[in-house]
């Protein structure tokens, strides 16, 4: 299970232990006091059951309750592959990375055009997040446009299990759309939906309304992801300032007493159902009144936050890396994507899905995903560490080469050079060198890179079974 693990030490911090037991006071507080506002009746009796207060659609919950919760879910949640292989361990540091979902518009990486997203678009979003190697999850990318939209969900789900092994994050309309999903992902595991619930090969992406509204729709997957034993998160999407507290300790105690509400919720339907725990938390840019993807108090949220669930509550966590606010893949948009990048493997945040998205997450870019790969990459090497042993310190190779020699033909370089990163569309040639190859700039090497993998014929897994089930879905 390829992951970045945290081998450095002294990972970066937001809070100290008496900080973290504040936001989480202030946290059940805002249960207790100010509460939420439900629209699930189900989850309302349950709640009411377990001792907390109703009012309407107004819920008030006991400290007592959100405790249990947070000692109810597991510490660990594995994602397995297409063929059933453990493939991500979300636990403790280990950070993997992977795409964003339902972009509106695609930035065509060949005429510039930014355009609506069709079906052989997300195929091939697909196909090229498969290909590249730091990638670990895929979501869907794109809003399919020329689909019916009772479809869009399944169609999706189906393109991304016939084109790539990797595990994948999804996003459903309803259970009714999320029931169909897992059954797509049953017909190609040899168990079935039992095999799904002892190796779930997807997360659902779940979300409240900030602040403090939990809809029918939202909590209905919340308690079907439960009963089936699916991973889930509960991610809130506020934006600072107007849908949640400008302030980052606000906003990270708001978000945190949305996700504990579901999580209880979630807890009540099956105790011990696998849940991941973050939220995507950007602040609202006062002058343009967009959320800022990629801003400083964006990413010290979701590090905050994700220290408050690693840290306290002993869950997997959540997170954003990879996107941005330009409008192209240009220099605006590597230094965000690849910043956040960095700030989610140095505070060890688990899922990280958005690699590729530009303008807010309105457009997708296959040329920012390939540049996301690459950052994901170096990170990949730098925390990895430096291990410190007689063989790394090459005390034998020094006494060999001797004052005044070259390592270069040392059996010492040749049996470690491999261990260093190379990259894949960076370039680290001469002048000479790079001008005999074309001048090339980096959004040209991407764009050659792109094109070099999606002229590989297209290879499909598993059609007939997903076209069965699929006729079956559009047939009710």
């Amino acid at each position: 299970m390829p992951s970045i693990r945290l081998n450095v030490f002294s990972p970066l911090q937001f809070f100290s232990p008496e900080q973290l037991r504040d936001i989480h006071a202030g946290a059940l507080n805002s249960l207790e006091e100010t509460g939420c506002e439900l629209h699930h009746e189900r989850a309302a009796k349950l709640l009411r059951d377990a001792g907390a207060q109703v009012a309407g659609k107004r819920v008030y919950l006991p400290a007592g309750m959100a405790e249990k919760a947070l000692k109810s879910a597991p510490s660990r949640v594995v994602l397995y592959d297409r063929s059933g292989a453990p493939a991500m361990d979300l636990h403790g540091r280990n950070s993997y990375f992977g795409t964003g979902s339902d972009c509106i518009y695609l930035r065509d990486s060949f005429t510039g055009e930014r355009r609506l997203f069709t079906e052989p678009d997300q195929i091939n979003a697909v196909r090229l997040a498969d290909a590249l190697p730091n990638v670990s999850f895929l979501m869907s990318m794109g809003l399919i446009s020329d689909a019916k939209p009772a479809l869009q969900y399944q169609l999706q789900y189906a393109n991304m299990i016939k084109y790539s092994s990797k595990p994948q994050v999804i996003v459903a309309g309803n259970r009714q759309s999320l029931d169909d999903m897992t059954e797509l992902a049953a017909a190609i595991a040899p168990g079935g939906r039992e095999e799904l619930k002892r190796k779930p090969r997807f997360l659902l992406y779940d979300e409240p309304i900030s602040p403090l509204v939990h809809g029918f729709e939202a909590i209905d997957k919340l308690i079907y992801c439960a009963e089936n034993r699916i991973p889930t998160n509960y991610s809130p999407g506020m934006m600072a300032g107007a849908t949640g507290p400008v302030t980052p300790a606000g906003a990270i105690t708001l978000a945190a007493a949305e996700i504990i509400f579901g999580l209880v919720i979630h807890q009540l339907a099956n105790p011990g159902a696998p849940f991941v725990f973050g939220a995507g938390m950007s602040n609202l840019d006062m002058g343009s009144m967009q959320p800022s993807y990629a801003s400083p108090e964006a990413m010290m949220t979701q590090a905050g936050l994700c220290e408050l669930g690693r840290n306290l509550y002993g869950l997997p966590t959540w997170g954003f890396a990879g996107c941005c606010a330009s409008k192209v893949a240009d220099t605006q948009a590597i230094n965000e994507a690849a910043t956040y990048i960095f700030m989610a493997g140095l505070t060890g945040t688990n899922v990280n899905h958005d690699l590729g998205y530009l303008e807010f997450g309105l457009t997708y870019s296959f040329d920012l995903l390939v540049m996301a790969d690459e950052s994901v990459g170096q990170l990949r090497r730098i925390m990895d560490g430096i291990p410190v042993n007689r063989e790394t310190q090459a005390l034998n190779a020094i006494r060999e080469v001797g004052p005044g020699g070259n390592f270069l033909d040392c059996d010492h370089t040749l049996d470690h050079y491999k261990e260093n990163w190379f990259p894949g569309v960076s370039d680290r040639n001469t002048f000479e060198r790079w001008t005999e190859l074309g001048s090339m700039t980096m959004e040209q090497r991407c764009k050659a890179k792109i094109e070099k993998i999606l002229s590989e014929p297209a290879k499909a897994q598993n059609k007939d079974k997903i076209a069965a089930v699929m006729d079956r879905i559009i047939g009710r």
